[in-house]
């Protein structure tokens, strides 16, 4: 399995800010936490705090999100304006859909609001946390779960089933080769975004969502 490190994650990493500052730990509780600590003391736009193995992740609502050995677990720290907020979801799920359709023959879908699915089955989940004083933000982080190798996390009923890439592709898939492109593609989508460019009509597209009859369940109600 490879490994991932400080050194190996910037070596061929071809971006201009994004994930060019690193904070790497082998076993972390949760890279939000500690991203959010890092924006806190000034760290640099784009700094990335990612672990080998997160134990106490955090997913919408409370849940926790475990993510073992074998897959990548890591946060961004962003400085945006207010009016990118709302895309930031957007540049984090097509950001990982554009990865993976690049390094497999699968097809990726985003289930609304922050998953992302192969063949109706997770295989990444992302988090989102902003701290907005007045109208200005102070920062951003970007938190991803991708289950690329290993086993995928357990998920609690009634989640859909989890997956991992090389549950999909029947092979191993070197982490840092798709750790790169996930960076670069975040930085060349959060700066359309800051160009005043628009994600939205992709980001249709690839709702598994839209047009389906979903059943949302919210303080014990049930909304079809």
């Amino acid at each position: 399995m490879d490994t991932l490190s400080e050194a190996s994650i910037l070596s061929n990493l071809k971006t201009n800010f994004i994930g060019q500052h690193v904070i790497y730990f082998p076993r972390l509780g949760s890279t939000m936490d500690t991203a959010r600590q890092a924006a806190r003391e000034g760290a640099a736009e784009g700094t990335l705090v990612i672990a080998e193995e997160q134990t106490a992740g955090r997913g919408r609502r409370g849940r926790t999100w475990f993510l073992l050995k074998g897959g990548l677990a890591y946060s961004i720290i962003l400085y945006p304006a207010l009016s990118q907020l709302s895309s930031l979801i957007m540049i984090a799920s097509l950001s990982v859909v554009h990865t993976i359709e690049t390094f497999t023959s699968l097809q990726a879908s985003i289930k609304w609001p922050n998953d992302v699915l192969i063949n109706r089955k997770k295989v990444c989940g992302i988090l989102i946390e902003s701290a907005v004083k007045g109208t200005g933000v102070d920062f951003s982080i970007v938190g991803i779960g991708l289950n690329v190798n290993g086993t995928p996390p357990p998920l609690p009923p009634p989640a859909i089933p989890a997956t991992r890439l090389s549950n999909e592709t029947g092979k191993e898939i070197p982490r840092v080769r798709i750790l790169y492109r996930l960076m670069e593609e975040t930085e060349q989508l959060y700066m359309a975004v800051r160009e005043g460019n628009s994600l939205v009509n992709e980001w249709r597209q690839r709702l598994e969502t839209l047009g389906r009859l979903v059943q949302v369940e919210m303080d014990g109600i049930t909304i079809s």
